[in-house]
């Protein structure tokens, strides 16, 4: 009786989290708001960051020219920058006021400044300086100019330092330029680009930021329109914490298992970002991401009053989050403090696992820390939600009760008032 007992239950409560899901889904669907946030954002904001960076680097960077020397090895400097791919000398002017004008108006982003003694210096067997002006506003330009004129110094001073060595045959020559040489070999990012670099975190923050509106904004809307139905159970359906939680997230694990899907296996391969990811490492990866993420919006959805408050937090939040996760800014630098804050936050971990997975076809055991925080983060969050849950249930039964008491309390005076002899 017990054995027959128990799996009435268990099937009793099957079916409850698959009525719950279901609800859940038509909701979703209703809702015009959750609707964007959970489809059409996921489907065409990440198209829309990954055209903008299609290009990964700039290419053709207008700079201006003070030459003061006007000699050959100045011209030649010139010419050699010019016909770099990343630069492209747009003007040439009479001094560094009228440069600077230049670059106050954006027309150009540097500045070759090469001086009266240039030449001379150089014939003299003297060091001779090239200045290189940069706008720091953009760091992909500064490095096209800088690096572009780095190139070009250096390919210059070794012809300089084999003229003047006088060696006998090519190879004195070669060790005279060159003592020490090294091999540059890009790893991971091999195109070193811009997009490669930071596309596969926007990918993952896009999954929990659209989540969290997507949660958010439907708790908002119930509590706006006091439908404490649709925080809490009314029905004979709604009779467990687990089953309600359960029956929430199998509808939003449903939805965002095609979106993430989508995010990182259709989205790079459409703009040829490097993906190295494995089907068991990115399978193994994207669960527990996503129950975090799930479970993490639930939970703070007992925060939001307002529609427009998810929207608020979430967009305040984006920026740090993403530089939290160590993608932008390296993460041995991060105070400890911050990154204390940032292990609260699934994509602290969601982003370095991806990265790694992605980027550098790493296995689940080579990312075992993301791996294990993330499902840590899910079996917290998820108790955490069971929690909220049950604190609003409880607060909506008192609130049901008060009015019902109330109720009472004005139908009870209506019948003493209509009972009492007119006077």
């Amino acid at each position: 009786m017990k054995h027959e007992s128990l799996l009435l239950r268990i099937r009793q409560g099957i079916a409850d989290m698959c009525y719950i899901w279901s609800r859940e889904m038509r909701q979703t669907i209703a809702d015009e708001g959750v609707l964007i946030f959970f489809l059409l954002v996921p489907l065409l904001y990440p198209l829309l960051y990954s055209w903008a960076y299609t290009n990964e680097v700039v290419r053709e960077v207008p700079v201006a020219v003070v030459d003061m020397d006007h000699s050959h090895t100045s011209r030649e400097f010139l010419r050699r920058v010019d016909a770099s791919p990343d630069v492209k000398v747009a003007y040439h002017c009479q001094n560094l006021v009228e440069a600077q004008d230049l670059m106050a108006k954006q027309v150009v982003h540097g500045v070759l400044y090469f001086p009266a003694d240039f030449s001379v210096r150089l014939n003299r067997g003297e060091q001779s300086l090239v200045g290189v002006y940069c706008d720091m506003s953009l760091m992909l330009t500064f490095k096209a100019i800088y690096q572009s004129s780095q190139s070009v110094a250096t390919a210059m001073n070794s012809r300089i330092q084999i003229a003047k060595a006088g060696g006998v045959t090519r190879r004195d020559n070669e060790v005279t330029a060159e003592p020490m040489h090294v091999d540059e070999v890009q790893i991971f990012n091999a195109t070193g680009g811009y997009g490669n670099a930071l596309l596969p975190a926007v990918l993952i923050m896009i999954i929990q930021q659209t989540l969290l509106l997507g949660i958010g904004l439907g708790a908002g809307t119930a509590r706006e329109s006091n439908r404490y139905q649709d925080l809490v159970p009314v029905s004979r359906h709604y009779n467990g914490i687990f089953r309600i939680v359960l029956g929430k997230s199998m509808a939003y694990f449903m939805i965002f298992s095609v979106m993430a899907a989508y995010l990182t296996m259709v989205v790079p391969r459409l703009f040829r970002f490097t993906t190295m990811a494995t089907a068991g490492a990115l399978l193994g990866l994207m669960v527990p991401y996503l129950l975090a993420c799930i479970f993490f919006g639930m939970a703070l959805s007992c925060l939001v009053r307002y529609r427009e408050n998810v929207i608020l937090l979430v967009v305040f939040t984006s920026v740090p989050l993403l530089f939290l996760t160590g993608i932008s800014w390296p993460q041995s630098s991060i105070p400890g403090f911050w990154q204390g804050v940032s292990w609260l936050f699934p994509s602290t971990f969601g982003v370095r696992g991806f990265l790694r997975v992605s980027s550098m076809g790493a296995t689940l055991s080579d990312i075992a820390v993301e791996y294990q925080a993330l499902w840590v983060q899910t079996l917290a969050y998820f108790f955490l939600t069971c929690a909220v849950y049950r604190h609003q249930i409880i607060s909506a039964r008192s609130h049901a009760f008060d009015q019902l008491e109330r109720l009472r309390s004005i139908a009870a005076k209506a019948l003493r008032k209509k009972s009492e002899p007119a006077s």
